[in-house]
């Protein structure tokens, strides 16, 4: 019987948490129970950011550690006569993964479940069948029998549609299975930065937050990082693993279990070259595993942050991962550990003169 402990009850219940971009309220209360106890003020900014301040240094350096709150999607746009659902995307997703997967719909009379369903194979032409079902020809089947019956259940247009999966732990412990991995993992590192920062010393202010939007362009990075003004910031988020069949390690050479990714460039951002030297230099001298990766093809909230203001140095930390933007994605356990552990090894040695010299290396 595999082990429990009260960080897969943190992750199982940051996970399980149902938060699309625009209604990121459940992980977010989720996030403001854990990190509260170990922050000196929480509060969130007009969009819906969580905020957690803890002060090691009056004044010193502020440094910044956000994950994204929310999760890929859907929304409800329309209900047919006969009682179908309609929706829009919220984030990316690839239409393969979609077909016959649960989804809770987050109704003003409480949640429903519903199915995403198609035309059967069975009556498509033979040329048809072998393309992918496109989007826009999916809805979701709530199993009513009307349009006003579906609005009986409390279905209206807007509301949100959360793909459906629980946390599990798989036979090999470290290996954990659970939806929204991108990216409760990143809310998870920065509530676990500040719970080891409890007690010790450190030069300068840390904010662990919890960002909204990101899967829609990065939007609560935005507000966040105006409302705290960093020094410094990191974007903790979930990066590509290559360690499955037919991937080859030019398309993505992360492993799991090998350490975090330090992201050296995005479609949204090319890392600080004095912070990542940093990071390195941090990672080398406490031995902590770590592994490069490019993410030539998306973004984190480190795109935001770094063009905050008069400009803010700027790192996404990652943690390798399969099968993201789908309802299930697995992590390895070291992983996050070897994340929080940089980070927090970083953070204790930030301060005002390491500061200037990354910003201007």
């Amino acid at each position: 019987m595999a082990k429990w402990d009260d960080t897969l009850t943190m992750l199982k219940d940051l996970t399980d948490a149902k938060g699309v971009p625009g209604n990121e309220r459940e992980p977010r209360d989720v996030m403001k129970k854990y990190i509260s106890p170990y922050a000196d003020e929480v509060y969130t900014d007009n969009l819906g950011s969580l905020i957690a301040k803890k002060v090691g240094k009056e004044n010193g350096p502020k440094i910044m550690v956000a994950g994204h709150l929310d999760e890929v999607g859907f929304m409800v746009t329309r209900i047919d006569d006969n009682g179908f659902l309609y929706f829009q995307t919220v984030g990316g997703w690839w239409s393969q993964v979609m077909l016959a997967q649960r989804v809770t719909i987050m109704t003003r009379n409480g949640d429903l479940t519903g199915v995403i369903g198609s035309k059967p194979p069975h009556i498509l032409p033979a040329e048809q069948r072998k393309k992918a079902i496109d989007i826009k020809e999916m809805f979701i089947d709530i199993g009513a029998s009307s349009k006003e019956e579906a609005q009986e259940f409390g279905v209206r247009p807007g509301d949100s549609v959360v793909p459906y999966f629980e946390f599990t732990q798989m036979p090999n412990e470290k290996m954990l299975l659970a939806k929204a991995w991108d990216n409760r993992i990143g809310c998870a590192i920065a509530i676990e930065v500040l719970r080891q920062l409890k007690g010790q010393e450190h030069p300068n202010v840390v904010y662990g937050v919890g960002t909204v939007q990101e899967e829609v362009g990065l939007r609560g990075a935005k507000t966040s990082t105006n409302a705290i003004n960093p020094d410094i910031g990191f974007a903790v988020d979930v990066g590509i693993a290559g360690d499955t069949p037919g991937v080859s390690d030019k398309e993505a050479a992360s492993k799991m279990g090998e350490g975090p990714q330090i992201i050296l460039y995005d479609a949204s951002m090319i890392s600080h070259k004095g912070l990542r030297d940093h990071v390195i230099d941090t990672a080398e001298k406490n031995e902590i595993p770590y592994q490069y990766d490019v993410i030539a093809g998306g973004g984190t909230d480190a795109g935001s942050i770094h063009l905050t203001a008069n400009g803010v140095p700027a790192l996404s930390i990652t943690v390798a991962t399969r099968y993201i933007h789908s309802h299930a994605a697995m992590l390895h356990r070291d992983d996050f550990e070897n994340a929080v552990k940089l980070i927090v090894e970083v953070i204790k040695g930030m301060d005002a003169e390491t500061v200037k010299q990354i910003t201007f290396n």
